[in-house]
């Protein structure tokens, strides 16, 4: 009973102690009874020890002691003196208020209660009380099974070569001695079946809550790391898409208000206007996925970027841009999704930060394997590092590594900056990528 109710405040206590835990759902300990026990653990350990107390504290004080003949007959029987009662009765009491800990000590509490059993043989009398029972009962639900029938074999075993002993000596009649070790065997066997099953149970229990709390954070940690992945997936697209588009839309409103041509004006107003437009289209199709409920959000990705495209608009907006692509488009999808990234962002880092360039080159091949992009302009006015605290590169770095790439950038020798990309010509899929 101890027990049960040891298990059942612990299941009480977790879902208060681990708010992750209230998603398991515990059931209720069922019963009046075993409740009362769950949420009362101290008082149910006081009433098992005064129990215990009353049942053993009387043959403490009124055991007699015999006188054995020579035939193994009873001669006479005489009361034990003042002194041995009192501290046998001390004894008694102290292994029954060690039952107050028998939940944190249950070794030291089944040790005092073979004590109490083997100075009732010392003072030549039988008689015990249920201390054995309820010691190697905590002893199995509190420390684990094959502890209990460890300390069971080596507790009874020596209770019987002593009783033994004394017999053959002649303290003790034959029928005594079988008397005590029986009675002793049957407490500790009985404690120790029922705690070894209440006990299983008990970590069995606990072990499932145990498994189940981890599964649950480990669900948490596999959410937070999709939520992750995914904030950072928007965030490299919507820098792609913005800083592209306004970069764009910068230059053409500059050169708008610096010419005084009111056709060419026009003509870089209606090609900003037409930037945004398309930026603005392709962030709705982008972010659509996000919008709940919407039936009409679009659920696949968004289109590739052709790099014509590209290049036209820094055309537009008056930079020196020139495209060079060799063999035919074939690669896989998010391949060429990629290409159009790598040369977005390489031609919106030659506008922004080389405005002074003669010449910015884009270059696409194909036919090499791994299929190649590069991105050269010669209109350096720093050094890469003083720029390299944008996201635009690091996001470049992850798409290409995500489709088994490589992604180079920096200054070579005679001055120009080269932005170049390497893809699997095959083109790796990312979903066969993310399973392995």
């Amino acid at each position: 009973m101890s027990s049960t109710s040891g298990r059942s405040s612990s299941a009480g206590r977790i879902p208060a102690q681990d708010p992750a835990t209230e998603e398991l759902r515990l059931p209720r300990p069922p019963g009046m009874i075993r409740r009362f026990w769950a949420r009362h653990p101290l008082f149910a350990d006081i009433l098992i020890a005064l129990v215990c107390l009353v049942m053993s504290i009387t043959p403490a004080v009124m055991y007699t002691t015999d006188r054995v003949g020579p035939d193994g007959a009873i001669i006479a029987s005489s009361p034990p003196p003042i002194w041995a009662s009192i501290a046998i009765s001390v004894l008694v009491f102290a292994a029954c208020a060690l039952l107050l800990r028998r939940r944190r000590w249950p070794t030291t509490v089944l040790i005092a209660s073979y004590i109490v059993a083997v100075v009732y043989l010392l003072v030549l009398d039988p008689a015990g009380g249920p201390l054995l029972l309820v010691s190697s009962y905590g002893m199995a639900v509190y420390r684990s099974s094959r502890a209990a029938w460890t300390a069971f074999g080596i507790g009874i075993g020596g209770l019987t070569l002593l009783a033994a002993a004394l017999q053959l000596a002649g303290a003790i009649t034959l029928q005594a001695a079988a008397n005590a070790v029986l009675g002793q065997l049957t407490l500790a066997l009985i404690g120790t079946l029922i705690g070894a099953n209440v006990g299983g149970r008990k970590r069995y229990v606990e072990a499932i809550i145990d498994r189940s709390r981890q599964l649950l954070n480990e669900r948490d940690q596999q959410a937070q790391i999709a939520a992750a992945a995914e904030r950072a997936r928007i965030a490299r697209e919507m820098h792609d898409v913005v800083s592209h588009s306004l970069t764009v839309i910068v230059a053409l409103s500059e050169g708008a208000a610096a010419t005084s041509d009111p056709e060419r004006a026009k003509d870089a107003s209606v090609a900003a206007a037409a930037t945004a437009r398309g930026a603005l289209s392709e962030m709705r199709s982008m972010l659509g996925v996000l919008r709940e409920g919407d039936a009409d959000a679009p659920l696949a990705p968004t289109a590739p970027v052709d790099p014509r495209t590209t290049v036209a608009a820094a055309q537009r907006a008056g930079f020196p841009v020139t495209l060079s692509v060799s063999g035919e488009a074939g690669a896989a999808e998010p391949v060429e999704f990629a290409i159009g990234r790598v040369v977005q962002e390489g031609v919106t880092n030659a506008m922004r930060h080389a405005p002074r360039a003669s010449a910015v080159s884009v270059r696409i091949d194909r036919r090499a394997d791994p299929l190649v992009v590069q991105i050269v302009n010669d209109g350096v006015a720093a050094a890469p590092a003083a720029r390299s605290g944008g996201f635009g590169l690091t996001g470049l770095a992850e798409r290409t590594a995500h489709l088994g790439g490589t992604l180079d950038a920096g200054v070579r020798d005679d001055g120009r900056w080269v932005l170049r990309a390497e893809f699997p010509a095959g083109g790796a899929d990312p979903g066969e990528k993310r399973s392995a």
